[in-house]
């Protein structure tokens, strides 16, 4: 019988959770760099982003690169810190303090959730990382038993 008391498959959902942060980052990268960087450089030029002409190609091949290791589970705690210090900013300062509101921080405090789930859970089932992890721990075939002559 289903009970609702205990989790189910807690690393299975943190592979849904990866593996839709990872979607939404690789478009949102690709999204910057098809629409011209220049576009992303001008925006942050407009919210007084530090060294925009650097910061604009970085975050959008970040997001580009780091979608694609979340999608593949590799590196996935790193790719959280990395995410975590983009959406503090994101829903912080781009979002929230000039007045844009919680409706239009959501999706960025959401993706800031997921990212701490990833640095403290893992990457989940289905990962890259995992089966490099476990490919070393196949058991090995059990050898016959050595008989001692006796005399």
């Amino acid at each position: 019988m289903l009970s609702l008391d205990q989790p189910l498959a807690p690393r299975s959902g943190i592979t849904i959770v990866r593996l839709m942060m990872g979607v939404i980052l690789l478009l949102a990268g690709l999204a910057k760099w098809a629409g011209g960087i220049g576009g992303t450089i001008a925006f942050f030029t407009q919210l007084g982003i530090p060294l925009p002409q650097v910061m604009g190609p970085v975050i959008a091949t970040g997001e580009l690169v780091g979608g694609i290791l979340l999608i593949v589970g590799f590196g996935t705690r790193a790719v959280g810190v990395w995410f975590v210090c983009e959406f503090l900013v994101t829903a912080f300062y781009v979002k929230l303090a000039r007045g844009a509101g919680w409706d239009a921080a959501r999706l960025d405090l959401m993706l800031l959730a997921g990212s701490v789930m990833l640095i403290i859970g893992g990457a989940g089932r289905l990962a890259v990382q995992e089966w490099i992890a476990h490919r070393g721990t196949v058991a090995a075939p059990a050898q016959p038993a050595q008989v001692s002559p006796t005399h």
